[in-house]
């Protein structure tokens, strides 16, 4: 029972009775809440934040942060899109997917070379090309929705891996492209787990400085995670436009607070060096409560600002504040128990 104690004292544990507290008030103020059909329905709303969010959680596990994937995810995805419905509007899904992953890479070493070669800061260049990246979607590729995707985007869209009816008649289902969340999981777990780059993640979240003089690849290993996160960002946006069924180009710009929410809710410190995925999925699965169900107990949408806003801080400041107080304990303990040593006299010297 140690280990149980230990865990729900860490901010993982907390985040974790704090999402399960919630979701007892809200299915005992509405039991609607509990149903299958909208337990489902929160598993479908979590797939675009969550893929996002193990993106952004490999970037604040480095000490860095990431605003502009929304925009790199916008911009694949609508020229993507916008390219194929031009040349063959019944292209298989592969080379959509793979155009888009393309895009997403191209902007993401954008980002990179900013980062890693210029070693410019990491928040001032993401919200720069967060501006830029989606004011060139609006100015070269059209503002217009696409309403006519490819067929093969359509047909993941109507596809499910699970659909079941209610008593009324009505149907809820789990969709295929909740695989697309899966496979990001398992791929950023299996990435800081069980790779020389994940322990380069974590290494230069820790001390960047140790890790030059220990002869990491710094700069190699931050051009890479803005890659990666510029790839995952561009089959986001593929997977929600499929789930749209529209390719919008004004989606998901703004969704940033968000994202960083969950990630940092689930554990993961700005500061970096320390986090998990598990706790990650987590505070996914708490934004999108409380962005989805507020309203079943009676709560006006406009607190959920607020709330995702207050939750932030309490995520980000309490492990901080936590860590300074043990820090405190550990500098005053010794200091406190330890006895008083009393200096030997000195010898006297023979004249």
């Amino acid at each position: 029972m140690r280990w149980l104690t230990r865990y729900l004292r860490t901010s993982e544990g907390v985040i974790l009775i704090t999402t399960l507290l919630l979701c007892i008030v809200i299915g005992f103020l509405n039991p609607v809440f509990l149903s299958a059909a909208n337990l489902l329905d929160l598993v479908r709303d979590s797939i675009t934040t969550g893929i996002f969010a193990m993106a952004v959680y490999v970037a604040l596990l480095s000490g860095g942060i990431d605003v502009s994937f929304t925009a790199i995810a916008a911009t694949a995805m609508y020229g993507s899109v916008k390219l194929f419905v031009l040349i063959n509007p019944h292209a298989p899904l592969l080379p959509i997917f793979l155009v888009a992953a393309a895009i997403g890479a191209i902007l993401g070493s954008i980002n990179g070379l900013l980062i890693a070669i210029f070693r410019l800061p990491t928040l001032i260049v993401t919200l720069g090309t967060l501006s830029f990246f989606h004011g060139f979607l609006l100015t070269f590729l059209g503002s217009r929705h696409i309403t006519d995707i490819p067929d093969s985007m359509l047909d993941l869209s109507r596809s499910f891996l699970y659909r079941g009816r209610l008593a009324d008649g009505s149907l809820f289902s789990l969709p295929t492209t909740s695989l697309f969340l899966i496979a990001a999981i398992v791929l950023i777990a299996w990435l800081v787990r069980f790779t020389a780059f994940g322990r380069y993640i974590y290494a230069i979240g820790g001390s960047e400085v140790a890790c030059s003089r220990l002869g990491i690849p710094v700069a190699r290993t931050k051009f890479l995670i803005y890659v990666l996160i510029g790839v995952m960002a561009g089959v986001t946006g593929i997977v929600h436009s499929s789930q749209a069924r529209v390719a919008n180009p004004f989606d998901l710009v703004g969704s940033e607070l968000n994202v960083i929410a969950a990630v940092v809710l689930g554990g993961t410190r700005i500061s970096g060096g320390h986090g998990t995925v598990f706790g990650t999925i987590l505070g996914v699965f708490l934004v999108t409560v409380i962005n989805n169900s507020l309203v079943l107990i009676g709560i006006s949408s406009y607190w959920e600002r607020c709330v995702i806003g207050a939750l932030i801080i309490v995520g980000a400041g309490v492990p901080l504040l936590l860590q300074r107080l043990q820090a405190r304990r550990s500098a005053v303990a010794p200091s406190s128990h330890s006895p008083v040593q009393v200096p030997a006299p000195r010898p006297e010297s023979n004249r």
